[in-house]
């Protein structure tokens, strides 16, 4: 019966490329033999690529290993829809409001949005009028608050009635420097920090 004769293997534990040693058939022994060959900076930076955080690729230049290794693909409509308008101005920035505290009459003329809005803004400041005088307000701003009370959205009547009806020798009033559009349109500051705003007086007079 043949037997089969046991083969020795010598390895390394530092080997990154193999030689082989051939030995005649008829030798009893079969020895193979590993070299040793450092092939030092071939795969440096070979982990550190793979690891690497995801990219950004155009989504022409996507290609299957790209979804294969998770890497994400931005399409230029995709990048240009999350920028803001042109036209943005941030209302729950307090940089963008204003205030005053006048003696009645203030001599500001108030004209009321367009329904889809509500709500009333400056339309004019009369010649010599306390407003005038003051020079902190402008044609176009949003009057949000009348003291703490929010009248944001009230319709003319509602909103210059809060004024009328103010007590004390001035009354605040707090305005956003924007379009209706801007502080009533998606843009718009949330209820809660409108609701917040309004309660803690706005921001200081001028």
């Amino acid at each position: 019966m043949k037997t089969c004769t046991p083969t020795t293997l010598l390895l390394t534990s530092t080997a990154v490329v193999s030689a082989f040693t051939v030995v005649p058939q008829n030798s009893r022994y079969i020895t193979v033999a590993r070299t040793s060959t450092h092939l030092n900076g071939l795969f440096d930076g070979v982990k550190e690529a793979f690891s690497a955080p995801p990219s950004q690729l155009d989504s022409e230049r996507e290609t299957p290993i790209d979804r294969w290794m998770g890497w994400s693909v931005v399409s230029e409509n995709a990048s240009s829809d999350s920028a803001a308008p042109a036209d943005f101005v941030d209302s729950m920035d307090e940089k963008n409001y204003v205030a005053v505290e006048l003696p009645k009459p203030m001599g500001i003329v108030f004209e009321e949005n367009d329904s889809e809005y509500g709500g009333i803004f400056v339309q004019s400041l009369k010649d010599g009028g306390v407003a005038a005088e003051n020079g902190v307000l402008q044609p176009g701003d949003q009057l949000v608050s009348v003291g703490t009370k929010d009248v944001s959205g009230m319709d003319f009547d509602d909103a210059l009635g809060a004024i009328i009806e103010s007590e004390g020798e001035t009354t605040k009033l707090t305005l956003f420097r924007g379009s209706a559009k801007q502080f009533y349109g998606p843009t718009g500051p949330s209820k809660e920090w409108l609701s917040a705003f309004c309660e803690k007086g706005g921001v200081p007079a001028q």
